[in-house]
């Protein structure tokens, strides 16, 4: 008889190595700096990925992004709210003398929770001024491009994903792993990498 992995082990929501772990200040700065995400939803067995943009509301704790009225994550969100979502930043490569050993700078965090359809139009609103606000700083509603309408929301679908759990992870250390039963790397190729 099959048994469920996850009747046997929680650790799906843990980070296992913790060394990389990062605090709740930490993953905060990082959502709001982070420029894509990637949303996974599920219809019934079937599960779906979708890159996006999104705005972090640090305040509220959640997570906003739009799509149009009508798609995937539209009617996911509808019937299967549970979601995971993931954003990351990769740096430099690095290198080693065994295959075990190579990496790359990484940091990223995962958050679980639940996304809704946003029906209040002073949310919507808001929500999508978040996310203008985010990637045009520099540009103002008003001054610089015309306020969002309300026929402009009407044809407009604002998600919120309210985060019941999250990670943060960090590796970002600029060295290279060699192992010593073999012939060490060439100071040029890890020049190369770490340039």
């Amino acid at each position: 008889m099959s048994q469920n992995i996850y009747s046997q082990s929680q650790t799906y929501h843990q980070v296992f190595r913790k060394k990389y772990a990062q605090d709740e200040q930490w993953i905060a700065a990082f959502l709001t700096k982070a420029q894509v995400g990637h949303v996974a939803s599920h219809w019934e067995n079937q599960p779906f990925i979708t890159p996006l943009l999104f705005w972090f509301d640090a305040g509220k704790k959640v997570i906003y992004f739009h799509t149009n009225i009508k798609g995937r994550l539209v009617e996911n969100c509808t019937h299967f709210a549970e979601v995971c979502f993931e954003a990351s930043e990769m740096g430099r490569l690095l290198p080693s003398n065994a295959a075990i050993e190579f990496g790359v700078q990484y940091a990223s965090v995962v958050a679980f929770g639940k996304i809704h359809l946003v029906d209040d139009e002073a949310e919507k609103r808001a929500g999508l001024q978040g996310l203008l606000d985010k990637y045009f700083p520099d540009l103002s509603a008003g001054v610089d491009y015309r306020p969002i309408t309300k026929e402009e929301l009407d044809r407009t679908a604002v998600i919120r994903m309210d985060i019941e759990s999250w990670s943060g992870k960090k590796n970002w250390k600029q060295e290279v792993q060699q192992i010593k039963d073999w012939k060490a790397l060439d100071e040029n190729v890890i020049e190369k990498y770490l340039r």
